[in-house]
């Protein structure tokens, strides 16, 4: 009986899917913009987009984080148990209002880090092998045993768009899709997502 009325509901008010399109659509397309734009840079470029989020984000926090602080070095040299006890929730409910400041700016950066993945993403797909400069993280890589997926020469490092994972040869071959955007910031805000056979699944 129930059947009756679901389809003219939906087609009334929406499925939960069509909502969630419509809420993150906008976010796809300035994700999009900003993936345009991503592909004129250099990967040395593209790389150090992550460096330049983490600025951001610190600069962000920098005042609550310069009163945590603060205040916890005033505890620390607290003497009166009770005021010391004050003074640590006052950091406690500073470390609070830190996280939402923290959810504020993730969220303000999510388009251009999202399109920071799919640029990168892209050249994987259409090279074998992307060189950059060699940072200490990529020579600690390169040195672990099995790890073959990137090599040194010089100041340089090269990274293969092949590796080695679960004892069989794997290969990057895709580029996000819209669905798959929208899938990772469902996942993002905390919700479940999943992609149907033949929505962007490799």
């Amino acid at each position: 009986m129930l059947n009756i009325f679901k389809n003219p509901v939906r087609q009334l008010f929406g499925s939960k899917q069509d909502k969630d399109i419509a809420t993150y659509a906008p976010l796809v397309e300035e994700i999009n913009e900003h993936y345009a734009r991503l592909q004129d840079l250099s990967n040395d470029e593209l790389r150090r987009k992550t460096l330049a989020f983490r600025e951001r984000i610190a600069e962000y926090l920098s005042e609550i984080d310069a009163d945590i602080q603060r205040i916890r070095s005033e505890a620390a040299g607290e003497e009166d148990v009770y005021a010391k006890e004050e003074l640590f929730r006052e950091v406690d409910d500073l470390y609070e209002e830190r996280n939402k400041h923290l959810e504020d700016v993730l969220q303000e950066l999510l388009p251009e880090a999202f399109a920071v993945v799919k640029e990168t993403a892209r050249r994987f797909k259409d090279n074998e092998t992307l060189t950059t400069t060699a940072t200490d993280h990529d020579r600690e890589l390169a040195a672990r045993p099995g790890k073959n997926s990137v090599t040194i020469e010089g100041d340089k490092a090269s990274w293969r768009n092949e590796w080695v994972a679960a004892g069989g040869d794997s290969q990057w071959h895709m580029v996000h899709y819209d669905v798959q955007l929208n899938g990772g910031m469902v996942m993002n805000d905390g919700k479940t997502a999943a992609v149907a056979t033949g929505e962007g699944k490799p």
